[in-house]
């Protein structure tokens, strides 16, 4: 420590100790150096701060993850930075860890005493749940979740969820919410949505889609019905709505989910209350 090496500290008070402290360079630092620890200047104007009985600023809020494997069940949850700094929703998603957690081992137990009572093999469960940023504009934090759960059946099975929350109101909101009506938004994306899921299925399927209404793996499927995610590339504007489609509802299980991307256009923007609009890109 530069200025003190070779010197006791016991004689020095305290806060000059602390200070000394958080402002020497490294032994690593040359001269000239001292710029490029940004450490120091933050740990100089925290204790600054203290010592003038101003608060320290908030530490920057972490991503959560809680995962944990026994012979029983295999859990996990996660959610992003962007959930956890808000407190409602990092309330919200911890009181869903809790009961889900709880329900999952519940059903778990259950079902291996079954199986020891009718000597057949149980199978460990599975309930993970991963919550990601779909959209972080000014005005909306739009998030998505990844749901699997696996009760020793022949497969597991796969869900989603969409989460908004309204930064200018402080508080969540539903995707529906933003609409003038569902039927208006249902009648602006549904051409658009219908030829994107063909285009996927035949792309799944290695062979073109013809499109029958007595087939529910052919016909077209009603989106409002579907997970709706608001998603945004430049963290700006809404600029795009993602129609989450999960097993089973366009295509056998095989298939898996399907997520059709739907772009901003005018008819869509049309289709959002007037006093949301300036939060959704222009049409392309």
């Amino acid at each position: 420590m530069h200025g003190i090496e070779g010197r006791g500290l016991a004689g020095l008070p305290l806060a000059a100790v602390l200070l000394l402290c958080a402002c020497s360079p490294s032994k690593g630092a040359k001269n000239g150096d001292e710029a490029a620890l940004p450490g120091n200047d933050v740990a100089a104007s925290n204790f600054a701060n203290r010592m003038s009985g101003q608060p320290e600023p908030p530490s920057p809020a972490q991503p959560f993850e809680q995962k944990e494997k026994t012979d029983l069940l295999e859990f996990a949850y996660a959610y992003p930075a962007q959930a956890a700094q808000i407190p409602v929703l990092a309330e919200r998603f911890g009181n869903a860890l809790k009961v889900g957690k709880a329900d999952a081992l519940k059903m778990a137990r259950e079902d291996r005493k079954a199986a020891r009572e009718a000597d057949y093999p149980f199978r460990a469960h599975s309930l993970e749940t991963r919550w990601t940023v779909a959209a972080d504009t000014p005005r909306f934090l739009a998030l998505r979740s990844e749901s699997y759960v696996y009760t020793g059946g022949a497969h597991g099975m796969t869900g989603y969820e969409a989460l908004l929350w309204d930064k200018a109101r402080k508080r969540e909101t539903a995707v529906t919410a933003l609409m003038t009506s569902p039927a208006a938004f249902a009648a602006a994306i549904r051409d658009r949505f219908c030829d994107a899921l063909d285009k996927a299925r035949a792309e799944k399927r290695g062979a073109p889609v013809k499109r029958s209404d007595d087939d529910d793996f052919t016909k077209c499927i009603d989106p409002m019905q579907q997970v709706l995610v608001p998603t945004s590339k430049d963290g700006k504007l809404v600029d795009g709505v993602t129609v989450v489609i999960g097993p089973y509802s366009a295509g056998p299980y095989a298939e898996g989910s399907y997520e059709i991307a739907l772009p901003v256009d005018a008819a869509m923007r049309k289709a959002i209350k007037t006093e949301y609009q300036d939060a959704f890109a222009a049409a392309e």
